[in-house]
């Protein structure tokens, strides 16, 4: 199959499944009483969203599943091997692609697990943060440990306008760090309706061409079957939301991320291509610090940032079509990054 086309196929097919999907899981979760419980400290007008179906992120998980599994399925059985297009050796890109779904199956997992704690409790706790840290962590090592044998012990990471390096024991732990603290901040991110999907979106498509450049056309499809998914699920949760993702979709789409920029072979391009996560994930740092250290005082008027926009009047549509525009942006720049870079060129 025509690489072009295999991409198109799996981000056509990602925007269907989980858009018809919203048809059958929604109801569902109604039905189950799967409903959001809000928090007392949030802002006061998100009470109307009480009872709001959550774990929606069961739809694009199985849309961004199915549509990779149907683009390779379709393409093996037309005499290609997508997933081993590039200048790796086809085991490790192999590697790269499904122990990175399988990761982010299993941060969606972990989220399932919270989300469900929730919902039978009818509270805002779920599991404890040392429960979350530490299966986490697990995911994270197994993720790290499957590429470390996919490279056969030699791992290594793209420096834009530096070239490849052998980062050797720092493998682990520049991985865990970077792992755990990514996909928590695309959890952070997840606050108000269509935010955490629009900017996700943008994140694989720009993840998706800088995979494109450099001919990993596999990585390229998974890409766009998760961007697909992302706007299939938009359908259903942009402002006034009919579902929410829950734990179990934004953890997803932190793995999934995540997984897209070991594959490419520079996981700090999130720092450009998921601008916004990181934007999120330091608002909270930076009042939780400030906070304990001024004995009281806000930096913001309410953490995660988007929060603050919204307490300064801040429709929840403005606030996700300008962090969409912003992280599109910031895509556009680790794009440009990575070409001039000398990426294409390695």
């Amino acid at each position: 199959m025509n690489t072009a086309a295999a991409i198109l196929m799996a981000g056509i097919a990602g925007l269907a499944i989980t858009g018809v999907l919203g048809f059958v899981m929604i109801p569902w979760l109604r039905k189950l009483k799967f409903g959001q419980t809000i928090l007392d400290i949030g802002p006061k007008w998100h009470s109307s969203k009480q009872g709001t179906p959550t774990m929606g992120g069961i739809m694009f998980i199985i849309g961004t599943c199915a549509a990779l599994l149907l683009t390779v399925v379709t393409d093996k059985l037309m005499g290609g091997d997508i997933t081993a297009s590039g200048s790796l050796v086809p085991s490790e890109m192999y590697t790269k692609l499904w122990s990175g779904v399988l990761m982010a199956l299993g941060f969606a997992f972990i989220g399932f697990v919270d989300d469900y704690i929730k919902v039978v409790k009818h509270q805002n706790l779920g599991l404890t943060i040392r429960q979350k840290t530490v299966m986490q962590l697990l995911v994270c090592v197994a993720y790290l440990t499957s590429l470390y044998m996919g490279m056969n012990g030699a791992p290594y990471m793209y420096l834009p306008f530096v070239g490849v390096l052998d980062i050797g024991f720092f493998h682990w732990i520049f991985g865990i760090v970077v792992i755990y603290a990514a996909v928590n901040a695309v959890n952070f991110t997840d606050g108000i309706d269509g935010l955490c999907s629009g900017v996700t979106f943008t994140t694989a498509v720009s993840l998706g061409v800088i995979a494109a450049l450099k001919g990993f056309f596999g990585f390229s499809a998974a890409a766009a079957a998760l961007a697909g998914a992302c706007l299939g699920f938009l359908i259903w949760n942009k402002n006034p939301a009919k579902v929410f993702m829950g734990d179990t979709g934004s953890l997803f789409f932190g793995g999934m991320v995540v997984a897209l920029s070991y594959a490419i072979g520079c996981p700090l391009i999130l720092l450009l291509a998921g601008i916004v996560y990181v934007i999120e994930g330091a608002s909270d740092v930076l009042q939780i610090v400030y906070y304990r250290v001024s004995g009281g005082k806000r930096i913001f008027k309410m953490a995660p940032i988007h929060h603050h926009f919204e307490m300064c009047g801040w429709s929840e549509k403005k606030i996700a079509l300008v962090f969409t525009i912003v992280n599109a942006a910031g895509g556009a720049a680790a794009v440009a990054v990575m070409y001039y870079g000398g990426y294409i060129l390695r």
